[in-house]
């Protein structure tokens, strides 16, 4: 966040919501994103398996989707992620495994 209180950069709520949501486009763009993904106790790429192994077990593959991307953006690789959702599946439940699977399939397949 600068110092005059306006967004260093994510506008994927303003992408989202436009003028529809501003309160769901202020928490998303300028404390989740700005703040809490900036923090330093975490890495990115820490924050990125945390968040797809917490999606993955509510079963929320709609969020899923960009989260999977934006974990290959930070770092992890397709092979981690096969490997985390695998794991997953046993603790989060084996239909949220292979949903979340065949979420990242997709996202795989496109990118190539």
């Amino acid at each position: 966040m600068s110092t005059d209180g306006q967004s260093t950069g994510w506008s994927g709520g303003k992408n989202a919501f436009g003028d529809f949501a501003p309160g769901m486009v202020h928490y998303t763009d300028r404390v989740l994103f700005d703040e809490v993904w900036e923090r330093e106790g975490l890495s990115k790429r820490d924050r990125s398996l945390i968040t797809v192994a917490a999606l993955t077990a509510m079963g929320k593959m709609e969020q899923l989707q960009f989260h999977l991307g934006y974990a290959r953006q930070n770092g992890v690789t397709d092979e981690e992620l096969t490997e985390a959702l695998l794991h997953l599946a046993f603790y989060a439940g084996w239909p949220n495994g292979m949903g979340a699977t065949a979420v990242l399939k997709n996202i795989v397949e496109q990118a190539d």
